[in-house]
């Protein structure tokens, strides 16, 4: 058994094409979880087939880790799994955050369903070096090339400080917020004051159910708040489920972590706002220019 200091987020990376090379990658590391004195037990979050090799190599010692499948975890927008994240450190991990994780994001899900969303994933990759930064887990990204495609590796690569490719993930962000967001079409509908009822009211006649409705005008109206002063109308459009709504603040925002963070308490942006619009929303697109700030958000 050994006894590890407590040190800075470990935000490791393993690339495999086959089930021999998972293994290869995740008991060892597993394993350094196991012998670490007064760390609770590793936890793989993995595809169910991948945790039904584990469970065979561990043996008896299976009984040590903890098996969630993948699926159960990636259920939502990489800004979700930041919060799930975070949720499940507070309430299992060791001092200081110590605790080792096998992390399999859903590759033939959500988060590589198209270039956008594959987008989010690696941003949320890279900024989980700096949102987990003051913690001391133990984190080992695994890539089966069998689902993640060879672009979606190389991007990877970027995002973890043991490769030789790694990017400061300021640097990174900054480069995919370079992409400009594509013009509001001619129909948008302008509103002066984004209020949840009027917001409500329009999604549902673009065809949201009620329920979704609300969540999406509640999202509006946190953003507003949390923006303001606004800088002119709000700008809704789309149907039902991708509703859009497009604010601008008079001020940048100036911050890759906004809404990413969740708030310790109301106070100034970034505040619950961005951060409840973050979890409702499947995106939430901000970019800075020299008039403030364009938040766009899409329901789904």
């Amino acid at each position: 058994m050994t006894t590890a200091e407590l040190s800075p987020f470990d935000h490791r990376m393993a690339v495999f094409d086959s089930d021999d090379g998972f293994l290869a990658a995740a008991l060892p590391f597993l394993g350094e979880g196991l012998g670490t004195s007064g760390e609770p037990p590793p936890v793989a979050i993995a595809a169910p087939h991948n945790l039904d090799l584990l469970r065979d190599a561990l043996g008896p010692d299976a009984k040590d880790v903890a098996c969630i499948p993948h699926t159960d975890w990636y259920t939502g927008s990489a800004a979700n799994a930041i919060a799930q994240a975070a949720a499940y450190l507070t309430a299992h991990a060791g001092p200081g955050g110590r605790i080792h994780l096998v992390m399999e994001p859903v590759w033939s899900g959500r988060a590589g369903r198209s270039a956008r969303e594959t987008t989010e994933w690696i941003r949320y990759e890279a900024l989980a070096n700096l949102l987990f930064a003051p913690v001391s887990t133990t984190a080992l990204c695994a890539y089966d090339t069998r689902t993640a495609g060879p672009a979606v590796v190389a991007a990877a690569r970027r995002t973890h400080p043991e490769t030789e490719v790694y990017e400061d993930p300021l640097r990174l962000v900054a480069e995919l917020d370079a992409v400009p967001l594509p013009l509001p079409p001619a129909g948008a509908l302008p509103l002066a004051e984004p209020h949840a009822a009027a917001v409500q009211s329009w999604a549902v006649a673009r065809g949201l159910p009620a329920a979704d409705a609300e969540l999406f005008a509640a999202a509006v109206a946190e953003s507003a708040a949390a923006l303001a002063p606004l800088g002119g109308a709000a700008l809704l459009w789309g149907e039902a489920p991708a509703c859009v709504c497009e604010l601008r603040s008079v001020r940048r925002l100036d911050d890759p972590l906004a809404g990413y963070v969740p708030p310790a308490s109301a106070g100034p942006e970034p505040g619950p706002g961005l951060w409840y619009a973050r979890q409702v929303c499947a995106y939430v697109d901000i970019r800075d220019d020299a008039r403030g700030a364009t938040v766009r958000l899409q329901y789904a």
